[in-house]
């Protein structure tokens, strides 16, 4: 008599593990479960890899403002970031330097003000593209998962009720399992979502930072050209 109920106690517990539950899906409810978990395993990747990147920015972001708010000429500012990694601040420098080389043989260089202007807002622009590079994955993940995964439950219920409705039984022995099968699809769904959401939210948040840094060298830099202009010293 022990013996059997220790049978039916781990029969009930294997059941209710995670890989019984998906086994014992159905072949819809199986390939929104993959889904997900293929979904929630893309966006911990994408947020991982864009947690190191913006720790690595800041940190170089932070040395250069140190640095160019300090006062120093263009030039020393340029040859002391020459062998830096690329990161959105000094790539918009760089760009900067560039526009005002490629003028520098130019006899009027009136015009060169609003050129520079407009190369280093092009600049902000594509460092900013490139920091939110992937954002739109995490923003889908983000917005269909949960979708994704009522779908999953849905379809788990009605194979749930119509197992009822062949075998007659109402018992929660009959009906559990489906429905546990069912709302795992729910609970992958929000798995995936909620962190893709936060992510989503956080790394926003640290681009608008940076490109509110590139605003502020881009007014630095225009005041510190100008002052070059008046004593005839554009670098």
């Amino acid at each position: 008599m022990e013996t059997d109920v220790l049978e039916i106690s781990a029969q009930v517990n294997d059941e209710f593990t995670l890989i019984s539950l998906f086994f014992r899906a159905d072949l819809v409810v199986k390939l929104v479960i993959l889904m997900l978990f293929a979904a929630s395993v893309f966006s911990w990747a994408i947020i991982i890899q864009k947690i190191k990147l913006f720790k690595k920015i800041k940190e170089l972001s932070d040395n250069f403002d140190s640095v160019f708010w300090s006062g120093k000429s263009i030039k020393a500012i340029q040859l002391e970031f020459k062998d830096t990694e690329d990161f959105p601040v000094k790539n918009v420098f760089d760009d900067a330097v560039k526009e005002i080389k490629k003028s520098e043989s130019e006899k009027s260089v009136s015009s060169l003000p609003t050129r520079l202007d407009a190369v280093i807002e092009s600049s902000i622009d594509l460092e900013t593209e490139k920091l939110s590079s992937m954002f739109n994955y995490l923003a889908t993940i983000g917005s269909t998962s949960p979708f994704i995964g009522l779908f999953g439950t849905v379809w788990g219920i009605m194979n749930s009720f119509q197992s009822i409705a062949i075998s007659k039984n109402t018992s929660l022995a009959v009906v559990a399992p489906g429905i546990a099968e069912a709302l795992f699809a729910t609970a992958l769904g929000l798995l995936a979502a909620i962190p893709a959401v936060i992510a989503y939210n956080l790394f926003t948040g640290q681009v608008n930072k940076e490109s509110a840094r590139m605003y502020r060298f881009k007014d630095q830099f225009n005041n510190i050209f100008l002052r070059g202009l008046d004593t005839k010293k554009v670098i």
